[in-house]
């Protein structure tokens, strides 16, 4: 809910102004056959706030504002295959994404929830954050042979990410989860996740991936997919199955790709209450055979 102007004359640098009336809503646009559109105007949407119509006060495309990006990775006990798949595929995707004004963190979660690496813009940074990756994950231990304590914190790790990571931070903000989307002894529900989520106006991809060794292909998957589809759509994000198909280098592909086709608009709520209460957003658009993704809503905080 936060929108950024940049201002500078000639004897000053430049400046950031935060206006904390302006509502900012990024949505990336695809057609019918899921390609996405990156020719729209301003009259091509329609934002709906509650149901109302809200004036669009500020279009662009924003992708040349700061992006902070949090990788959340699950570590538990049976996803602890998958890591050095993770790391490469998240190596690549960052060296391509990551400008020097933008930044990453990563944060792991099994039975607890640990930043790994802090907010980092360079390469060797984030090489050396992802290494840490590596040896946090789950391993027997070494004199009773047995898996350390059980537990998945997925929730309570979203939350901590979007409160004490994002919601500061100016311009873009995303959340890139890969997980089975089992939770496991997490404090908070997944709606306090969302809602987390959404007080930052954080965009939240998941990415379900799942060692199917680790416990065999007749688990059922649909409560983890469901929740992991909720999170993404809730907040504006997309939904993603790692598979032999649908490899994690090219999922992250996706995304990227998508972080650079995202429209900005802007509009300054007509209703001028600042009471906290939630206000569910829809945009739409003009011409037919379109459809937009956007979060679902936003806080209307002071």
């Amino acid at each position: 809910m936060v929108a950024i102007a940049m201002f500078a004359s000639a004897q000053e640098p430049p400046t950031i102004r935060v206006d904390v009336d302006v509502v900012n809503v990024l949505c990336t646009v695809r057609n019918r056959m899921g390609i996405l559109v990156n020719s729209l105007k301003a009259d091509d949407f329609i934002v709906l706030e509650n149901g109302q119509p809200q004036e669009i006060r500020h279009f662009g495309r924003e992708t040349d504002l700061p992006l902070t990006v949090g990788l959340l990775v699950d570590t538990s006990n049976s996803q602890v295959r998958l890591i050095g798949d993770e790391r490469r595929a998240a190596a690549q995707f960052f060296a391509q994404v990551i400008r020097p004004k933008d930044s990453a963190f990563l944060m792991s979660f099994d039975a607890k929830t640990e930043l790994l690496m802090e907010h980092a813009g360079s390469q060797k940074s984030i090489k050396a954050g992802l290494e840490r990756l590596n040896q946090n994950s789950p391993q027997m231990h070494p004199s009773t042979g047995t898996a350390r304590p059980r537990g998945t914190l997925l929730y309570d790790a979203v939350s901590r990410a979007a409160s004490e990571q994002l919601k500061k931070e100016p311009g873009r903000k995303a959340i890139v989860l890969i997980t089975d989307g089992m939770d496991v002894g997490s404090k908070g529900r997944v709606d306090d996740a969302i809602d987390a989520a959404q007080k930052a106006d954080t965009i939240i991809y998941s990415i379900y991936y799942v060692d199917s060794k680790a416990y065999g292909s007749a688990r059922a998957s649909q409560p983890g997919m469901m929740v992991l589809r909720d999170m993404s759509d809730q907040t504006g994000g997309r939904f993603f199955r790692a598979d032999k198909v649908t490899p994690l280098k090219k999922i992250f592909e996706e995304i990227q790709q998508e972080m650079r086709s995202q429209y900005s608009l802007e509009f300054t709520s007509s209703d001028e209450r600042k009471d906290g209460s939630f206000r569910r957003l829809e945009v739409l658009l003009r011409p037919s055979g379109l459809r937009a993704q956007a979060r679902k809503g936003y806080y209307a905080v002071r």
